[in-house]
């Protein structure tokens, strides 16, 4: 989009409005790639380095910690700023991966949703997590995690991604399981094992899917029937003119966060970047490339109606879905991600 945002003072004051005084340096920004890595570029990175004189550059990754673990143990950071799943970011602060962030040096948590403002991230989006299906070839539709579990109703592939975090939620929620009963239920070794064995049901009819890309691609190849998508992936080939849809029960959403690897060279520039992509001009300009929920209030507010149905913090949406537990993913992540591997292989 092309029209001008007008800066805040408080930006201003930060020297955003000033590109010389940083036009040497440069900063890495990593993230999943894909069109909503595309948009990020439109609205937050050209932007900002524009403003600040600070040059991206961009870097893909699948969310593996491994590598964010060394750089940040030993001190040298390839890599800036990482965009990062909510269970990770909680596990990495608690190990001393990521800066700690100074909220009112920031601008104050009270422009944003609740918890877009954590100790060591900033969200960067609300995603979600739904059925896609291409609308053409499915018919009827279908509408829930059972339906999706039904392979006689429907016959076909089904993408999954090859984790255990989604799954398991998915798995509960096709077995019958409310949506405010799913994370009690995965917190006991009963629960654990019911989500497994209905994982199994399914097991012969899965392709996995490992990068948010995919999905979209094997709807529109034909290689799977319905498939576990990032909304904004659908909402992203669907302006593009294929006839994908999602089903929005039992959806599952969350928030990716920016975080500051331990070690980075560029911290303040890194924050500067934080600073300008919470505010509300940048974030209706992101949502406005990819329909994912913005973080920052006003944003939220100023949606048009008819994008706002793609995006998952919509009233409608909101309504029938599932916030992502990030404190359970923290506590259980690492075994339940290690057992999933196991079945997995098997």
């Amino acid at each position: 989009m092309s029209r001008a945002r007008t800066l805040s003072p408080w930006l201003m004051a930060l020297g955003l409005g000033f590109g010389a005084a940083q036009a040497a340096e440069s900063m890495v920004i990593v993230g999943y790639g894909g069109a909503g890595q595309k948009a990020q570029e439109a609205a937050f990175f050209q932007p900002f380095s524009a403003r600040s004189g600070v040059e991206v550059v961009q870097g893909e990754y699948n969310g593996e910690m491994a590598r964010v673990k060394v750089m940040a143990d030993t001190g040298h950071a390839d890599w800036d700023l990482v965009q990062i799943e909510g269970p990770d970011l909680a596990r990495g602060c608690d190990e001393g991966l990521f800066e700690r962030l100074d909220w009112k040096a920031l601008g104050g948590e009270e422009q944003l949703i609740p918890n877009a403002a954590r100790e060591c991230g900033a969200a960067a989006l609300v995603w979600g997590v739904a059925i896609g299906y291409d609308a053409d070839a499915l018919k009827p539709a279908p509408t829930s995690w059972a339906d999706f579990w039904d392979v006689k109703k429907f016959p076909g592939k089904r993408g999954l991604r090859k984790r255990a975090v989604y799954n398991l939620e998915f798995a509960l929620l096709a077995d019958g399981v409310a949506r405010e009963d799913v994370y009690r239920l995965l917190g006991t070794e009963a629960g654990v094992a019911r989500a497994f064995a209905k994982l199994g049901e399914l097991k012969p009819y899965i392709q996995w899917w490992e990068a948010g890309a995919q999905p979209a691609q094997w709807l529109a190849a034909g290689d799977v029937v319905m498939t576990s998508t990032y909304t904004g992936r659908i909402a992203d080939a669907h302006k593009d003119g294929r006839n994908l849809a999602l089903a929005w029960l039992g959806s599952l959403y969350g928030m990716d966060y920016w975080a500051i690897i331990k070690g980075s060279a560029h911290v303040k520039a890194a924050k500067d970047f934080i600073a300008f992509a919470n505010q509300a001009d940048a974030q209706v300009d992101y949502v406005g490339h990819i329909p994912y929920g913005p973080t920052n209030r006003q944003a939220a507010e100023r949606l048009d109606p008819q994008l706002a149905s793609w995006v998952p913090t919509s009233s409608a949406n909101l309504a029938v879905g599932l916030a992502m537990d990030d404190e359970f993913w923290a506590d259980h992540g690492e075994e339940l991600e290690e057992r999933f591997n196991a079945w997995a292989a098997q």
